[in-house]
């Protein structure tokens, strides 16, 4: 007598392609004359970042499938409130479990390439590459022996973006580089399809929109060409990691999506500077560079962190002197103040969002008091040592909250950046809220 043997189950994957700083309205334009983006941007939607609008903070709730009340991470930089010294935020900081824990405690495998603020790497079920900020490439992989073999094959952790506006051959080079290092690294982490989340993101858009967003925009400037031949490049890669996709077998899915959007900027806007004109922040002598905070004098009422996170100076705070009892008063004193600063007769913020608004229930010592949205073209900053409130420096690209490209090819629409990682664990059938 025949015995029929069933088929092993097939093996759901997903697949996430993320382009960090990608606003769907430009991917659609980009799309006239590229044709991997436009094949994503036909059927895109848009998401929502998390607030301030930041690498390290949406893609840490993409992750985390949290907010930043949650995973603790609301800028690149966080402060010591004994020292007021200044550290690069990184994976150490995450205060909540990553949808990378979550799957490999029920048995699956991620594998995952260039995500930022997972320096250094952590332990998974899998293989990670860090992204940005990453410095030591030793410490940038996991399992250990892939740092090895990465070495092999000449892998940039990062673009050298120091000479920016000034060298653009240079900075066209730089991101050529670390383009192959991504699809070197895609060689090594895709073919033997022992994964079930493929987790793959291309940051080279947000490097190029900072410092040429005009020249990609305007085809009269002289290193547009330049630009587009570079973006032509990047389409390419974009190819070849769809065409990997397409020759999964089913069940798949493939979620495509960017951080925070992107717009020319209008100009710079320090916020720290209005602090000081407005006698909130009294600096105690002179920085010694841009992220001086230790300068933060004890007749202080208040002082910014990147980009417009303001912290209101109380007695948390080594030389705070504010009391608990003021600082409503102090908080609303400033959102006013700033909901009425313009520039060149147009108002510069969009909203300032109070602590309690943006993180509901937190009780992380480095969420902010207020957070300002700044309108699309102002680039909110928080330098220590500048003295004018506005101006440009060399940058001509900045983030905005809304217009992010996201695409799913399950046809789900997230509100926010945090949704997209619970959607990946909806998807693996892992539910649950575990913080």
């Amino acid at each position: 007598m025949a015995i029929l043997l069933s088929s092993p189950r097939p093996r759901p994957r997903m697949v996430v392609l993320g382009l960090d700083g990608l606003p769907l309205a430009l991917a659609r334009e980009l799309g006239a004359s590229l044709p991997n983006i436009r094949r994503l941007a036909e059927g895109a939607a848009t998401v929502r970042a998390e607030l301030p609008e930041l690498s390290p903070v949406n893609w840490t709730s993409f992750f985390t499938g949290k907010g930043p009340e949650e995973h603790g991470t609301f800028g690149f930089s966080r402060m010591d409130p004994a020292t007021y010294a200044l550290s690069i935020t990184d994976s150490r900081h995450v205060a909540c479990p990553t949808i990378f824990d979550r799957l490999g405690e029920a048995g699956l495998i991620s594998r995952v390439i260039n995500l930022p603020n997972t320096y250094p790497a952590r332990p998974l079920r899998g293989m990670l590459v860090s992204g940005f900020v990453s410095h030591e490439l030793d410490k940038a992989a996991h399992p250990p022996f892939l740092a090895g073999k990465l070495a092999e094959a000449g892998y940039v952790l990062e673009a050298d973006t120091n000479r920016g506006a000034s060298d653009p051959a240079h900075l066209m080079a730089e991101l050529r580089r670390t383009l192959a290092s991504r699809l070197a690294a895609l060689d090594m982490l895709w073919p033997d399809l022992a994964w079930d989340l493929f987790v793959h993101v291309f940051t080279e858009t947000d490097r190029l929109f900072h410092f040429f967003m005009d020249a990609v925009l305007d085809d009269s400037h002289p290193h547009h060409l330049e630009c587009m031949r570079f973006l032509a490049d990047w389409d390419h890669a974009l190819g070849e990691f769809l065409a990997r996709y397409d020759a999964l077998p089913q069940p798949k899915r493939l979620m495509v999506l960017a951080d925070h959007g992107f717009t020319r900027t209008r100009t710079e806007v320090c916020v720290n500077t209005w602090l000081k004109r407005q006698g909130y922040l009294k600096p105690m002598g002179a920085p010694t560079d841009e992220w001086d905070a230790g300068v933060i004098g004890g007749e202080s009422t208040a002082f910014a962190l990147d980009p417009g996170r303001i912290y209101i100076h109380t007695t948390d705070f080594a030389r705070g002197r504010v009391q608990a009892s003021d600082k409503p008063a102090i908080a609303a004193a400033i959102r006013d103040g700033l909901a009425a600063l313009t520039f060149e007769g147009e108002p510069v913020m969009e909203r300032v969002f109070t602590r309690e608004e943006l993180y509901p229930g937190t009780a992380c010592d480095q969420a902010p008091d207020l957070v300002c949205l700044a309108r699309p073209g102002f680039d909110l900053k928080a330098k220590f040592d500048r003295d004018d409130i506005f101006g440009m420096y060399g940058r001509t690209g900045t983030h905005t909250a809304s217009g992010a490209i996201f695409f799913d090819s399950g046809g789900f629409r997230p509100e926010r950046i945090r949704d997209t990682g619970a959607t990946i664990l909806e998807y693996f059938n892992i539910h649950g809220d575990k913080s």
